[in-house]
């Protein structure tokens, strides 16, 4: 993974296009998808840049997030009510025979 040039960049003076690599590794790190070496210049690019520490942290809950509300159930009155809607529809979209 290529990244900014030797000697780092700082918070205050972190120019985006440097970030351009490390974005995309943001979401390999998430996603535990990296190399290890990977996982440590995208972490030491994140301690030393604030938009992307902010990118990274918005996408981290982001992420949790979604997984926990994938994970709820729908309470079972709703969930008997739509299976009803769904044989509802279903019947009323069956054509008698010689229609």
């Amino acid at each position: 993974m290529s990244g900014p040039e030797p000697g780092g960049t700082t918070r205050a003076t972190d120019p985006v296009g440097q970030c351009a690599d490390f974005l995309q590794g943001i979401v390999y790190l998430l996603d535990n998808e990296l190399a290890a070496a990977d996982v440590s210049a995208v972490r030491t690019h994140l301690d030393s840049c604030n938009p992307c520490s902010e990118t990274y942290d918005l996408q981290r809950r982001v992420k949790e997030l979604v997984a926990r509300s994938c994970a709820e159930t729908a309470p079972d009155d709703l969930r008997l009510r739509v299976r009803m809607l769904c044989r509802e529809i279903s019947a009323e979209r069956v054509v008698p025979p010689g229609s």
